[in-house]
């Protein structure tokens, strides 16, 4: 069994897996599993184990089907109170893949492991849900944040690689995804393997993916 196969099977069961989207591209590890097996236990330990921003990846249907925006869009519009801030791509040409922060409107403050958990979980539940279902189960800001996956044919980043896996693996198009930090850096692809051997986890290279 190659990697890929073996994070499809992980996936699937619930686990996490790490994804290493390219030496030519941001060089970065993801710890990340599928929103469906959302815990208050694994919220926790992405938040201690990987210890960047946790984020929700879905697809563009989805992000078009609740009229979910690309926040540099909007930021960036004509009309926005601060257009005059630089709006810009990434150090490696893309356009950024964050949309809106949300909370459900079932959690407290949002920011505990147990409130983002609930948020993950019902926004996974309620993907084949209407846009004013949508609007009334969830807010904005919120702790959550969103990604729109361009497509793997358009962009091949964590949030693209996620949703792809996810798909390959037969499962809805929610995956969450936290950077791996070593001492304010990112996790060197080295340490990230060794981090996801001695876990078991699969580790993945995006050009397995793609």
């Amino acid at each position: 069994m190659n990697s890929l196969e073996r994070a499809i099977n992980q996936l699937k069961k619930g686990e996490m897996v790490v994804i290493y989207d390219g030496d030519e591209r941001e060089g970065e590890a993801d710890l990340m599993f599928h929103a469906s097996f959302a815990t208050p236990e694994r919220i926790m330990k992405l938040r201690k184990e990987a210890g960047g921003l946790i984020c929700l990846a879905t697809d563009s249907e989805t992000a078009e089907k609740f009229e979910l925006p690309f926040f540099a869009d909007f930021v960036c519009a004509e009309n926005s109170p601060v257009k005059d801030m630089k709006c810009t791509k990434t150090a490696y040409g893309d356009k950024p893949a964050f949309s809106i922060s949300i909370n459900h409107k079932k959690v407290y403050t949002g920011i505990t492991d147990n409130d983002r958990a609930l948020t993950i979980s019902e926004f996974e539940k309620n993907l084949n849900d209407s846009k004013d279902s949508f609007i009334k189960d969830f807010y904005t800001p919120g702790h959550v944040f969103l990604l729109i996956s361009s497509g793997i044919e358009k962009r091949k980043g964590h949030t693209e690689l996620s949703i792809e896996l996810a798909k390959k693996a037969g499962l809805s198009p929610a995956m969450v995804l936290c950077e791996m930090l070593d001492s304010g850096n990112a996790l060197s692809k080295e340490k990230a393997k060794r981090y996801a051997d001695d876990n078991g986890f699969a580790f993945v290279e995006g050009k397995e993916i793609w």
